[in-house]
């Protein structure tokens, strides 16, 4: 005669509880909140270092894009998880993997957006307009433009111009189109690079890819890799060329040639399929974002 053993119900829920935290948190993808680094634009160009006020503006709209960021990623999550599945990567996510619950995540979601909402309203209603369409052109994204050849890489440059935006707007600063100019097209030289990585892994890897990758010749995202790495290189030339009394911050153009030529190796090397992981791991790279805010800051402070 054998004898069952089961697991109390209560044990159950205190086991599964902290990994649907886990799950939780991870679904947020906090690597990537990297992107919201852009709202200290402001702070930085602004030369408003000294300023407590400033950077409690700038800390809170930071945390606004980080969540509304978050809540997207679990709409999208939710929404391709059965082709996430397929993916050799994107299958650990937790929605897809059945770490989180579709609905849990819905509810996630929800409040991660209100929350941002609530913060960017604490700001002043220029600021939550911005975040108002910054979710909008998300959901856009999320439901419809990513599977729109050129349409979806516009979108994305287009977020990154938001929060530039947002990050002047938070504290109270002027932006200079050049470097709203400049965003744009860093934005689009990375995402470009992304998808000309995601195109080696379909090849060499015989891995499922985004739908509209079937859209993107390698020649042409070749070609426009180049064309938005030069007009990022060149529209921030002119921003330091023209926004500013004197031409000191010309001084900092080669942090930024640098930047984009090293990021172009990597990409070769198959390592721009995530730009953020790229950001984190990779010393050279981080030095010379550092020593670009540590340039420019100097430079800022001292006009």
């Amino acid at each position: 005669m054998s004898t069952e053993i089961t697991t109390p119900p209560a044990e159950a829920a205190s086991r599964a509880t902290p990994r649907t935290a886990r799950a939780a948190v991870a679904a947020l993808r906090p690597r990537q909140w990297t992107k919201n680094l852009l709202l200290f634009g402001g702070i930085l160009f602004g030369a408003q270092f000294g300023d407590g006020t400033r950077w409690l503006q700038a800390l809170v709209a930071f945390a606004a894009y980080c969540l509304a960021s978050s809540a997207a990623y679990l709409v999208n999550d939710i929404r391709d998880a059965a082709a996430d599945r397929l993916h050799p990567r994107k299958r650990r996510r937790p929605v897809a993997r059945g770490d989180l619950a579709p609905r849990t995540a819905v509810a996630l979601a929800a409040a991660a957006a209100v929350a941002a909402l609530a913060l960017a309203a604490v700001i002043g209603r220029e600021s939550l307009g911005l975040l108002i369409a910054f979710l909008a052109l998300q959901g856009a994204y999320t439901l419809a433009l990513k599977a729109i050849v050129l349409l979806d890489i516009l979108a994305i440059a287009g977020l990154f111009v938001l929060r530039a935006a947002a990050g002047a707007v938070a504290v109270d600063v002027p932006s200079s189109s050049w470097l709203l100019i400049c965003t744009a097209f860093l934005a689009l030289f990375l995402v470009l690079a992304k998808r000309r990585a995601e195109l080696r892994l379909v090849a060499t890897a015989e891995t499922p890819g985004r739908a509209v990758l079937a859209d993107y010749p390698v020649a042409l995202v070749d070609q426009l890799v180049s064309v938005a790495a030069a007009s990022a290189v060149i529209s921030y030339s002119l921003y330091t060329f023209t926004a500013h009394d004197s031409d000191a911050m010309m001084l900092t153009i080669p942090f930024v040639l640098y930047g984009v030529f090293r990021y172009l190796l990597l990409v070769e090397g198959s390592r721009g399929e995530e730009p953020e992981d790229v950001l984190l791991n990779d010393p050279p790279l981080l030095l010379a974002i550092a020593l670009w805010a540590a340039v420019a800051a100097a430079i800022l402070v001292a006009e």
